[in-house]
C-alpha cells in the first residue's frame, strides 16, 4: 500500500526547498534537515537513475554508485513506473546546460 505523501507537513517542507536560491544554500538546509547518510542515499538513488537512463547496466552501477541490485531495481521501476519526476529534472537540466554554453 502506497503512503500518502500530499500531507500538509510535506507541503511545508516543499514550500522551505522552493525558497533555496543557491547551492551553498541546498548544502546547508539539507545537512541540517538531513543525516549525512540519509543524503547520501538520496544522491546516490538520482546517480543511479542518470546511469540507467544513460543504458548503464546495474554491474556498471553498482560498482560506479555502491547501490545494492535492490536499490538499482526500485530506481529502474520508479523510472518506468513512476510519476516521470527524474525524467522532468533530467530535462531541464539538459536544457539549462545547453542554455549555458
Amino acid at each position: 500500500m502506497t503512503k500518502k505523501i500530499r500531507t500538509e507537513e510535506v507541503e511545508h517542507l516543499f514550500e522551505a526547498i522552493l525558497t533555496l536560491e543557491n547551492k551553498e544554500e541546498c548544502y546547508q538546509f539539507f545537512e541540517d534537515i538531513c543525516t549525512v547518510n540519509e543524503l547520501l542515499s538520496i544522491a546516490q538513488r538520482y546517480e543511479v537513475a542518470q546511469m540507467l537512463r544513460n543504458s548503464n547496466t546495474y554491474i556498471e552501477i553498482s560498482e560506479k554508485t555502491g547501490a545494492s541490485t535492490a536499490t538499482i531495481s526500485r530506481v529502474n521501476r520508479s523510472l518506468n513506473y513512476g510519476n516521470d519526476g527524474y525524467d522532468m529534472v533530467f530535462e531541464r537540466i539538459k536544457r539549462n546546460r545547453e542554455e549555458n554554453k
